[in-house]
């Protein structure tokens, strides 16, 4: 493991304050969310302790972590690109990637979108896809599937944001006011429109993404111990049990 852990008996774990239900600040201004429930079972199995730190998402994907923490969260999609800075142990969510416009918009597919002004968040598989630069090159302990991705619209502009909240918080602004759509997760935009958020979903996900743990490369001790930390996670209902607490549904396997 790095030597950080083993010297501290901490891991420090890279998460957001505004990541949706994956990582936020609860009432008591503490770390909450999914990938903190997962992030702190990895840290028991590790029987260390664990410690939040909070970069930016474009910090984290570029690689540049300069010995600020040990493993990031994020349900970081593990292309082939970032797989050239990082390492990715296991996968444990996957997510998908939906298109939202406001309610009062008349787009009732995505190929409506087509010439309209989109919101992504900056260094995402949802950038990617709105760029017509995605490809599923997925790759997991040193593994990848390559597989053909169809774009159904070409934007007319792609303005990025820090976080999907942000980018739909625009969006509920009104139609077309700054943005006309927006490319986000699928539980991220479904809880923006329980809490009352004026949009709707279009049609069918883009695509579907694989969510894996992400280290810097070249640790296989560590990266093996995270791998069999998720898999013992997996195997003994812990995964599923998180995943249904915080979106009601088992997000840990691919459907």
């Amino acid at each position: 493991m790095p030597y950080h852990v083993l010297a501290t008996k901490t891991l420090r774990v890279a998460a957001g304050t505004d990541w949706g239900t994956l990582s936020f600040l609860n009432d008591k201004h503490e770390l909450d969310g999914s990938d903190v429930d997962v992030a702190k079972a990895i840290a028991e199995d590790l029987s260390v302790k664990i410690e939040f730190v909070t970069p930016a998402w474009d910090i984290i994907t570029s690689g540049k972590w300069e010995d600020r923490w040990d493993m990031a969260m994020g349900e970081m999609a593990p292309t082939k690109a970032r797989a050239e800075k990082l390492g990715f142990p296991a996968v444990y969510a996957y997510g998908a990637v939906v298109a939202a416009v406001h309610k009062d918009s008349k787009a009732t597919k995505t190929s409506d979108l087509e010439g309209r002004v989109l919101g992504v968040t900056a260094s995402t598989v949802a950038e990617s896809y709105a760029n017509h630069t995605l490809t599923q090159d997925w790759v997991v302990s040193g593994q990848s599937d390559a597989q053909p991705i169809k774009f159904q619209f070409t934007p007319g502009k792609v303005r990025t944001y820090a976080t999907d909240n942000v980018a739909l918080d625009d969006l509920r602004l009104g139609d077309g006011v700054r943005l006309d759509a927006v490319l986000a997760n699928r539980s991220d935009l479904r809880n923006a429109i329980k809490a009352g958020y004026p949009l709707k979903e279009l049609e069918e996900p883009l695509f579907f993404a694989p969510s894996a743990i992400a280290i810097l490369r070249g640790d296989k001790e560590f990266s093996d111990k995270i791998a069999e930390a998720i898999q013992k996670m997996r195997d003994d209902g812990r995964l599923s049990k998180i995943m249904i607490k915080w979106y009601g549904v088992d997000r840990s396997v691919e459907k």
